[in-house]
């Protein structure tokens, strides 16, 4: 079985010691570093843009995982694969046409990322499926982090991961929204590949601690 790979959430990291956060990343046993660029159109936060991403990335050891909850994404894809974005993030329901969307996230040298609302439904994707690298199932409606996770989701990642099958793709199945060391064996154990965490662990008084832990369970 392949490592499932734990990618703490650094919208829920402490702003005011971000570079401290970020190299705690680096030191434990995460394996991305997950960015959530808002606008307050597409979801109603904002949280932060190219300058912040730009300092994060010149203190990351560990690859950027970009989920960009934006409307019209396409407007930005050379600009997060210049910040340094390994994998970039879109979501179904702000591209009119998504498969040019991913053409142009993988031109620019990235992997190509889907995001999902909690109520979209996976069948959407059949078309597209093998040219998308991860998709990204929300656990909970984007926009705020520290909610609770929404039950459907098990579901959904168990027919994502027989739709993936059957069309013989390899995408990553990745969990983002109320995931926790009580929920993170149940997703792996629905067919979940990444799992992002993120009050989960900036809440916690030991954050390597929680880390390891989360990632114990999801691969033991």
């Amino acid at each position: 079985m392949n490592k499932i790979k734990i990618a703490p959430s650094l919208l829920a990291a402490d702003f005011g010691n971000l570079q401290r956060d970020v190299e705690m990343v680096n030191q434990s046993n995460a394996d991305w570093h997950h960015i959530d660029v808002m606008d307050g159109m597409f979801v109603p936060n904002i949280s932060y843009g190219m300058p912040v991403i730009k300092a994060i990335a010149k203190h990351a050891t560990k690859p950027l995982d970009v989920h960009l909850m934006i409307v019209d994404p396409d407007r930005y894809i050379e600009t997060f694969a210049h910040l340094g974005a390994d994998v970039l993030s879109v979501h179904y329901e702000a591209c009119t046409h998504l498969h040019r969307t991913l053409q142009a996230i993988k031109a620019a040298g990235m992997k190509t990322g889907v995001a999902l609302n909690p109520h979209t439904n996976i069948s959407l994707l059949e078309d597209t499926i093998k040219d998308i690298d991860l998709v990204c199932v929300m656990g909970v409606n984007p926009g705020f982090g520290g909610q609770s996770f929404i039950e459907n989701t098990y579901r959904k990642i168990q027919a994502l991961r027989a739709m993936i099958r059957s069309n013989g793709a390899h995408t990553l199945i990745e969990v983002d929204g109320g995931v926790t060391d009580t929920n993170a064996k149940k997703l792996v154990d629905s067919g979940a590949d990444v799992l992002v965490t993120g009050s989960y662990v900036f809440s916690a008084p030991e954050p390597l601690a929680a880390i390891a832990r989360i990632s114990e369970i999801a691969n033991g």
